[in-house]
């Protein structure tokens, strides 16, 4: 992890745990943004995404059954190219590859820090 961006996600549990959650089930492209500051909706968003619906289900379910209490909104389970876990302060998104690209979500929130996650590791990129 780069000294020079912060690490916003260590002592934050709920992401932590979100975090660890999905790359149980090999979520692909797995980043969290602290969006503090930048949106009146929640502090820290999940993005990652699975190379197919079952995939997609799988990381979703696997994020429900882990975390202390259940999200206070889902949506977009019954589709599963992009589901939403409201936790409050984290925002999950799992995508299906291609609405991943298309939505391009870590584009419209740009400013934010960002931390990437690659098997276990992390990677973060000042933004």
């Amino acid at each position: 992890m780069s000294d020079s961006a912060p690490d916003f996600v260590s002592d934050q549990h709920l992401l932590k745990q979100i975090v660890h959650l999905a790359l149980e089930k090999k979520a692909i492209e797995l980043v969290a943004m602290d969006v503090r500051g930048l949106s009146s909706v929640t502090d820290f968003f999940v993005i990652c995404s699975g190379d197919s619906e079952p995939q997609v289900k799988a990381i979703a379910d696997n994020i429900r059954r882990g975390t202390p209490h259940k999200p206070r909104h889902l949506e977009g389970y019954e589709n599963l190219n992009w589901v939403l876990l409201d936790y409050f302060d984290v925002v999950v998104h799992v995508f299906g590859k291609d609405d991943r690209d298309y939505y391009n979500i870590e584009k419209l929130w740009a400013d934010a820090p960002i931390t990437e996650f690659i098997d276990e590791e992390t990677e973060t990129t000042d933004h």
